[in-house]
């Protein structure tokens, strides 16, 4: 089974609980220390077995293989990619099933990390995943106020739009907004709204 470690935590006596999206669901599972933990970091692709504990209501991580990307040798691409898929367990991890979506998701942009600007990447997958969870607000309408929006457009967290002076936020061109939600691509972007918006997405999917 191949899965995106989303999240590890240290237990006691240094074994781990790793959480991972996989093609079907999350799964949570627990690395004894003895095991080799070199594979196990944020953000790595791995194929692994989950061996059931007669024990523990958790499963054992077993048989793990690194699945790495070329681009994982150059630290900023990383960094940010870790940056990235580390906001997923916070949102998904109440969820019952989360079914293919968000492994595909990041397997697309996995593949693809190298070849621009990360970061753009980064916001485009996060359009497809509001899109898919039904979040995504194309029109230009205030979410504080409920009024239009004129030129420049505030996002605030989930790329709610807002004015400028309801938020108080850094904005982007409204011409711009309307391009990228309706074509979920940063192409209408300039590097300066990439990183505005880059930022709000670090505060949570």
């Amino acid at each position: 089974m191949q899965g995106y470690i989303i999240k590890v935590t240290r237990s006691r006596d240094e074994d781990l609980i790793v959480s991972i999206i996989t093609q079907q669901n999350l799964q949570t599972l627990y690395r004894f220390y003895g095991a080799r933990h070199g594979v196990i970091n944020l953000g790595f692709k791995i194929d692994f077995e989950r061996e059931l504990s007669l024990n523990s209501g958790i499963g054992r991580l077993r048989d793990v293989i690194h699945l790495g990307y070329p681009w994982m040798l150059d630290r900023a691409r990383l960094g940010i990619w870790q940056q990235f898929i580390a906001l997923f367990y916070p949102h998904l991890h109440d969820a019952p099933e989360i079914g293919s979506f968000y492994f595909e998701l990041l397997d697309a942009a996995a593949e693809k990390w190298h070849l621009q600007n990360p970061k753009r990447i980064a916001i485009e997958s996060y359009l497809q995943l509001l899109q898919h969870e039904g979040r995504l607000h194309d029109e230009a309408i205030c979410f504080d106020c409920e009024l239009p929006i004129e030129e420049e457009v505030s996002l605030i967290r989930a790329f709610l739009p807002t004015h400028r002076a309801c938020s108080h936020r850094l904005s982007i061109s409204s011409k711009h907004h309307a391009g990228m939600t309706q074509s979920l691509s940063t192409l209408y972007l300039s590097d300066r709204e990439v990183e505005t918006l880059w930022y709000v997405l670090l505060e949570g999917l």
